[in-house]
């Protein structure tokens, strides 16, 4: 059997579709080239805090110039005001609750007022470690304040009496409350401002001329502080 010859217009055809197919296979293979995935920068991971802090503080002791001789009517007392270093210890249990423990030591110098005027009662150092809970906001940024209730307990050493003979001060239990603030600059350093008002009115026994007596000093003292915080 004889092939018959293509339709001149059949073959133009098919040519023309081969010369298109060739011409599309540039096109085809650049859309098929896939683009570069660029790479993910992963978010730095925060950096765990321990649960410890300490700082260190310009304290002044502030103190109430309250008290009585319990066998004088009329008598006063006073004491020397003082500015002193202070080191605190802190431990966080959560971010927002803390316990912290104050450490410092400080003078006082006891002398009588009202019907007791002019007498230099003595001197005495206290050692009055406190510790208080704490509660720390959390929402204002670098700007950390907190709040804080606790208990005091001063340890009286090193007593000298001046114009009287004898004079012993007695350790006592005390209230304390507290407010401050830290400013962090990172996540370890930090500037500390603090406010605590301790309740500190121990019992006394003096002998002034051989008469023994007692009474009590109402000290009751502001601690106004500040200075440098660091997380660990």
């Amino acid at each position: 059997m004889a092939i018959l010859p293509a339709n001149r217009h059949t073959c133009a055809l098919l040519a023309a579709t081969a010369l298109t197919a060739i011409a599309m296979q540039p096109a085809l293979a650049a859309d098929a080239v896939i683009a570069p995935v660029e790479p993910q920068v992963s978010e730095p991971l925060a950096v765990a805090l321990s649960p410890w802090q300490v700082r260190v503080r310009a304290l002044g002791v502030i103190t109430e110039n309250k008290g009585h001789v319990n066998e004088v009517p009329g008598s006063g007392l006073k004491y020397s005001n003082t500015v002193v270093p202070e080191l605190d210890i802190s431990y966080y249990f959560t971010n927002n609750i803390a316990a912290e423990l104050i450490l410092g030591t400080t003078y006082a110098n006891v002398d009588g007022k009202g019907a007791i005027d002019g007498l230099d009662v003595g001197k005495v150092w206290l050692l009055p470690p406190t510790l208080t809970l704490q509660y720390h906001f959390t929402d204002f940024g670098a700007f950390k304040p907190y709040v804080g209730a606790g208990v005091n307990y001063s340890i009286f050493y090193n007593q000298k009496s001046h114009d009287a003979d004898y004079l012993k001060v007695k350790n006592t239990f005390g209230g304390a409350l507290q407010v401050g603030f830290d400013y962090m600059i990172d996540d370890h350093w930090g500037f500390n401002f603090d406010v605590k008002k301790l309740y500190l009115r121990p019992d006394f026994d003096v002998t002034v001329g051989g008469a023994q007596m007692s009474g009590k000093a109402k000290l009751d003292p502001w601690l106004i502080g500040t200075g440098i915080t660091y997380r660990f």
